[in-house]
Protein backbone atom coordinates (compact mmCIF):
# COMPACT_ATOMS: atom_id res chain seq x y z
CA UNK A 1 0.00 0.00 0.00
CA UNK A 2 3.37 2.46 0.98
CA UNK A 3 4.14 1.76 -2.63
CA UNK A 4 0.87 2.39 -3.90
CA UNK A 5 0.48 5.60 -2.31
CA UNK A 6 4.20 6.70 -3.42
CA UNK A 7 2.95 6.26 -7.05
CA UNK A 8 0.24 7.92 -6.52
CA UNK A 9 1.94 10.77 -4.97
CA UNK A 10 4.20 10.72 -7.35
CA UNK A 11 1.69 11.58 -10.20
CA UNK A 12 0.33 14.09 -8.17
CA UNK A 13 3.62 16.36 -8.14
CA UNK A 14 4.93 15.52 -11.86
CA UNK A 15 1.22 16.74 -13.08
CA UNK A 16 1.28 19.85 -10.58
CA UNK A 17 4.80 20.48 -11.75
CA UNK A 18 3.88 20.88 -15.08
CA UNK A 19 1.43 23.02 -14.54
CA UNK A 20 3.90 25.11 -12.66
CA UNK A 21 6.01 25.26 -15.69
CA UNK A 22 3.45 25.71 -17.90
CA UNK A 23 1.81 28.91 -15.85
CA UNK A 24 5.16 30.39 -15.28
CA UNK A 25 5.91 30.88 -18.83
CA UNK A 26 2.54 31.65 -19.67
CA UNK A 27 2.44 34.64 -16.60
CA UNK A 28 5.75 35.65 -17.87
CA UNK A 29 4.79 36.19 -21.05
CA UNK A 30 1.55 37.55 -20.22
CA UNK A 31 3.32 40.06 -18.02
CA UNK A 32 5.70 41.59 -20.88
CA UNK A 33 3.23 41.80 -23.07
CA UNK A 34 0.55 43.85 -20.98
CA UNK A 35 3.63 46.79 -20.67
CA UNK A 36 3.66 46.64 -24.29
CA UNK A 37 -0.07 46.62 -25.13
CA UNK A 38 -0.51 49.76 -22.45
CA UNK A 39 2.50 51.45 -23.36
CA UNK A 40 1.01 51.47 -26.69
CA UNK A 41 -2.40 52.40 -25.72
CA UNK A 42 -1.14 55.52 -23.34
CA UNK A 43 1.00 56.77 -26.09
CA UNK A 44 -1.51 57.36 -28.76
CA UNK A 45 -4.16 60.11 -29.20
CA UNK A 46 -7.46 58.89 -28.16
CA UNK A 47 -8.88 55.66 -28.95
CA UNK A 48 -6.68 53.39 -31.32
CA UNK A 49 -7.90 50.88 -33.57
CA UNK A 50 -7.03 47.37 -32.22
CA UNK A 51 -5.42 46.11 -35.58
CA UNK A 52 -2.54 49.04 -35.04
CA UNK A 53 -2.15 47.71 -31.14
CA UNK A 54 -2.21 43.99 -31.71
CA UNK A 55 1.36 43.13 -32.05
CA UNK A 56 2.60 45.02 -29.05
CA UNK A 57 -0.40 43.98 -27.67
CA UNK A 58 -0.19 39.55 -28.59
CA UNK A 59 -0.62 37.34 -25.45
CA UNK A 60 -1.86 40.25 -23.55
CA UNK A 61 -5.67 39.64 -21.91
CA UNK A 62 -5.83 43.79 -22.35
CA UNK A 63 -6.45 43.20 -26.04
CA UNK A 64 -9.12 40.94 -25.93
CA UNK A 65 -10.69 43.45 -23.29
CA UNK A 66 -9.84 46.28 -25.05
CA UNK A 67 -10.86 44.94 -28.59
CA UNK A 68 -14.48 43.99 -27.44
CA UNK A 69 -14.97 47.78 -26.07
CA UNK A 70 -13.60 49.25 -29.10
CA UNK A 71 -16.06 46.90 -30.96
CA UNK A 72 -19.39 47.94 -28.83
CA UNK A 73 -17.97 51.61 -29.49
CA UNK A 74 -17.53 50.88 -33.24
CA UNK A 75 -21.26 49.49 -33.42
CA UNK A 76 -23.03 52.53 -31.52
CA UNK A 77 -21.04 54.90 -33.87
CA UNK A 78 -21.85 53.63 -37.22
CA UNK A 79 -23.75 55.11 -39.69
CA UNK A 80 -27.13 53.77 -38.60
CA UNK A 81 -27.18 55.25 -35.08
CA UNK A 82 -29.40 57.62 -35.26
CA UNK A 83 -27.19 59.90 -32.79
CA UNK A 84 -24.57 61.01 -35.09
CA UNK A 85 -21.33 60.94 -33.24
CA UNK A 86 -22.50 60.33 -30.11
CA UNK A 87 -22.08 57.13 -27.91
CA UNK A 88 -25.72 55.75 -27.43
CA UNK A 89 -25.35 53.93 -24.21
CA UNK A 90 -21.87 54.30 -22.56
CA UNK A 91 -23.00 51.28 -20.13
CA UNK A 92 -23.25 48.93 -22.88
CA UNK A 93 -19.77 49.27 -23.72
CA UNK A 94 -18.07 48.66 -20.08
CA UNK A 95 -20.30 45.60 -19.56
CA UNK A 96 -18.81 44.68 -22.95
CA UNK A 97 -15.44 45.17 -21.26
CA UNK A 98 -16.01 43.42 -18.37
CA UNK A 99 -17.48 40.31 -19.93
CA UNK A 100 -14.35 40.13 -21.69
CA UNK A 101 -12.18 40.61 -19.14
CA UNK A 102 -14.06 37.81 -17.18
CA UNK A 103 -13.15 36.10 -19.96
CA UNK A 104 -9.91 36.36 -19.90
CA UNK A 105 -9.91 35.94 -15.92
CA UNK A 106 -11.36 32.29 -16.28
CA UNK A 107 -8.69 31.59 -19.20
CA UNK A 108 -5.89 32.25 -16.40
CA UNK A 109 -7.77 30.00 -13.89
CA UNK A 110 -7.41 26.99 -15.94
CA UNK A 111 -5.71 24.55 -13.61
CA UNK A 112 -5.15 26.37 -10.88
CA UNK A 113 -7.57 24.20 -9.20
CA UNK A 114 -5.53 21.13 -9.77
CA UNK A 115 -2.31 23.30 -7.53
CA UNK A 116 -4.78 23.61 -5.13
CA UNK A 117 -6.28 20.10 -5.07
CA UNK A 118 -2.85 19.22 -4.92
CA UNK A 119 -1.93 21.20 -1.89
CA UNK A 120 -4.77 20.29 0.15
CA UNK A 121 -5.22 16.40 -0.70
CA UNK A 122 -1.95 14.94 -0.86
CA UNK A 123 -0.45 15.40 2.69
CA UNK A 124 -3.77 13.27 3.82
CA UNK A 125 -3.20 10.14 0.88
CA UNK A 126 0.51 10.47 2.38
CA UNK A 127 -1.35 10.53 6.07
CA UNK A 128 -3.30 7.65 4.97
CA UNK A 129 0.11 5.94 3.56
CA UNK A 130 1.17 6.08 6.53
CA UNK A 131 -1.44 5.13 9.08
CA UNK A 132 -2.15 2.10 6.68
CA UNK A 133 1.69 1.29 6.45
CA UNK A 134 1.46 1.11 10.71
CA UNK A 135 -1.53 -0.75 10.83
CA UNK A 136 0.31 -3.20 8.64
CA UNK A 137 3.60 -3.48 10.25
CA UNK A 138 1.49 -4.00 14.05
CA UNK A 139 -0.50 -6.87 12.31
CA UNK A 140 2.52 -8.25 11.07
CA UNK A 141 4.18 -8.29 14.54
CA UNK A 142 1.20 -9.82 16.06
CA UNK A 143 1.24 -12.72 13.70
CA UNK A 144 4.70 -12.75 14.12
CA UNK A 145 3.98 -13.37 17.96
CA UNK A 146 7.48 -11.41 18.20
CA UNK A 147 7.48 -7.94 20.25
CA UNK A 148 10.72 -6.03 19.36
CA UNK A 149 11.26 -2.87 17.55
CA UNK A 150 13.57 -4.20 15.45
CA UNK A 151 10.61 -6.17 14.23
CA UNK A 152 8.28 -3.78 12.99
CA UNK A 153 10.37 -0.31 12.50
CA UNK A 154 11.14 -1.34 9.09
CA UNK A 155 7.12 -1.23 8.14
CA UNK A 156 6.53 1.93 10.06
CA UNK A 157 10.10 3.74 8.35
CA UNK A 158 8.44 2.66 5.03
CA UNK A 159 5.39 4.27 6.25
CA UNK A 160 6.06 7.47 7.42
CA UNK A 161 7.60 8.70 4.13
CA UNK A 162 4.57 8.20 2.55
CA UNK A 163 3.71 11.28 4.79
CA UNK A 164 6.77 13.15 4.00
CA UNK A 165 6.09 12.36 0.29
CA UNK A 166 3.00 13.99 0.58
CA UNK A 167 4.00 16.73 2.39
CA UNK A 168 6.85 17.28 0.14
CA UNK A 169 3.75 17.20 -2.87
CA UNK A 170 1.95 19.92 -1.53
CA UNK A 171 4.47 22.65 -0.57
CA UNK A 172 5.04 23.40 -3.97
CA UNK A 173 1.94 23.03 -5.01
CA UNK A 174 0.74 25.58 -2.32
CA UNK A 175 3.34 27.92 -3.26
CA UNK A 176 2.76 28.15 -6.94
CA UNK A 177 -1.25 28.67 -6.38
CA UNK A 178 -0.56 31.66 -3.92
CA UNK A 179 1.83 33.36 -6.05
CA UNK A 180 0.04 32.73 -9.48
CA UNK A 181 -3.70 33.78 -7.63
CA UNK A 182 -1.54 36.97 -7.13
CA UNK A 183 -0.25 37.11 -10.79
CA UNK A 184 -4.19 36.99 -11.86
CA UNK A 185 -5.96 39.14 -9.54
CA UNK A 186 -2.95 41.93 -10.92
CA UNK A 187 -3.99 41.29 -14.26
CA UNK A 188 -7.96 41.17 -13.54
CA UNK A 189 -6.91 44.89 -11.59
CA UNK A 190 -4.77 45.81 -15.18
CA UNK A 191 -8.37 44.88 -16.99
CA UNK A 192 -10.37 46.86 -14.51
CA UNK A 193 -8.22 49.77 -14.92
CA UNK A 194 -8.00 49.71 -18.55
CA UNK A 195 -11.81 49.50 -19.08
CA UNK A 196 -11.89 52.82 -16.82
CA UNK A 197 -9.59 54.41 -18.81
CA UNK A 198 -11.48 53.12 -21.83
CA UNK A 199 -14.64 54.66 -20.68
CA UNK A 200 -12.99 57.96 -19.66
CA UNK A 201 -11.71 58.38 -23.07
CA UNK A 202 -15.21 57.55 -24.78
CA UNK A 203 -17.07 60.45 -22.78
CA UNK A 204 -14.25 63.18 -23.55
CA UNK A 205 -14.29 62.60 -27.36
CA UNK A 206 -18.00 61.05 -27.74
CA UNK A 207 -19.96 62.91 -25.24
Amino acid sequence: MARVVLLLLLGFSLFSWAVIYQKYRLFSQIQAASGRFLKAFRAGKGLIDPAAIATAGAGSPLLPVYTAGYKELYSQLSSTNPHGGKVKNLNAVSVSMQLAAADEVHKLETWMSWLATTGSVTPFIGLFGTVWGVMDAFFGLGTAGAASLRAVAPGIAEALITTAAGIFTAIPAVIAYNHFLSGIREQAMRMDNLALEFTVQVEKQYN
